[in-house]
């Protein structure tokens, strides 16, 4: 095999497994070396916005993944005690960006991706130090366990914690606290009726969120002091700062074993680094542009991150040029939003919400406004390989 066709990918989450899924759609042989003993996915659900979508579409399986998911209907933004701030209207969301906003599990998405790739592609129980970024002149190396393997290309998808920024940008502070710690849990609620919502209170917020098989996803997030954890277990903490929020809340919190309940604090690169590349080697997701999850767009960029790498093959200068603004604009943006939607001080609150009301009166198309130019972003096809997804 030509080393410089070998691609070396870090990390099998769904930017890394994309990307390895892309590129061997593009001829190169690929290996994804996972730390974890498996493919499991951390968090319990992904929405997927119609940018993604698309991206998916490159891939071949964005039109399965739409089968498979709940398309996202009509829902808002609620009060602690039930009061609607705003309501969605998913047909004019579906027209205005050419898609739907759809919300699957993420080991779905992971198996899908996964099964992408040729038999032995995927190394789990693998971790991988990189040890050379490469040059022109001579290939990226990485060690992997005792062996030392050498790569045309190698991407680090390691996440927020990235080994491998560290190694090529040894100079930049990393991630930070994003001031607020997050919980997540996937449970049945067979016979319980409520639209989708996110509920918006002060220093916290609170959604639900029903998926294709049955199953409801719910979330919660909360200004917290870092590392913080609670002194019996987790379930007992969301029952104490929500569990006299409105329906069907309680209902969640009631169904959810403490072990079926995920905690992460939540944290993201404040300063953009200077470059999504250097010598052989790409970052993508996560690793390259960590960002709070208040647009749901974490996943989402990983994504488009892999089909615009795959693109630009081994032009590593042009994918740091095409994904370094968009996605920077972006992380800051999600910032702005975690700054609003999880304001602790009274007088914010009542003015914030009086403002979210307000836009929604005007109608839907004010509040859609904010996602111009986040969920109708297009791949750049290089083919003609596009799969047209539902309206």
């Amino acid at each position: 095999m030509a080393e410089d066709a070998r691609v070396i990918v870090i990390g099998g989450g769904i930017g890394g497994l994309a990307a390895a899924a892309a590129l061997h759609q593009r001829g190169r042989a690929v290996t994804v070396l996972e730390r974890a003993p498996a493919l499991k996915p951390v968090g319990a659900a992904i929405s997927l916005a119609p940018n993604a979508l698309r991206a998916l579409d490159v891939l071949g399986i964005g039109e399965e993944i739409r089968d498979l998911a709940a398309w996202q209907g009509d829902g808002g933004l609620r009060t602690p005690g039930g009061r609607w701030l705003s309501r969605s209207n998913a047909e004019a969301a579906t027209a205005r960006f050419g898609g739907p906003l759809v919300l699957l599990p993420r080991a779905v998405l992971v198996d899908r991706l996964a099964a992408l790739l040729p038999p032995g592609a995927v190394r789990t129980g693998t971790p991988a130090t990189l040890t050379d970024p490469g040059d022109r002149d001579r290939p990226a190396r990485v060690r992997a366990g005792a062996e030392e393997l050498e790569a045309g290309l190698v991407v680090g998808a390691d996440g927020v914690g990235s080994r491998v920024r560290a190694a090529l940008f040894p100079a930049h502070p990393g991630p930070v606290y994003a001031g607020f710690t997050t919980w997540r849990v996937l449970v049945p609620l067979p016979g319980t009726d409520f639209a989708p919502h996110e509920t918006w209170g002060r220093g916290h917020i609170w959604g639900t969120q029903p998926l294709r098989d049955g199953r409801v996803y719910a979330y919660g997030a909360a200004r917290v002091p870092a590392g913080e954890h609670a002194p019996d277990d987790e379930k007992a903490e969301l029952l104490r700062r929500y569990g006299d929020w409105h329906h069907p809340v309680p209902a969640v919190l009631a169904a959810a074993r403490p072990e079926d309940v995920l905690r992460h604090d939540v944290h993201h690169l404040d300063r953009p680094l200077p470059a999504y590349h250097a010598g052989r080697t790409a970052l993508l997701g996560d690793a390259a542009h960590a960002m709070p999850p208040t647009l749901g767009q974490g996943g989402n960029q990983a994504i488009e991150d892999a089909v615009v790498l795959a693109h630009h093959g081994g032009d590593l200068p042009a994918y740091t040029a095409d994904r370094l603004p968009r996605t920077t604009a972006l992380a800051r943006r999600a910032v702005r939003v975690a700054r609003l939607n999880m304001a602790g001080s009274r007088a914010v609150v009542a003015v914030r919400n009086t403002a979210v009301t307000a836009l929604s009166l005007a109608g839907p198309a004010l509040l859609l406004r904010g996602f111009d130019g986040i969920a109708d972003w297009r791949p750049p096809y290089a083919s003609g390989r596009h799969h047209a997804g539902k309206p």
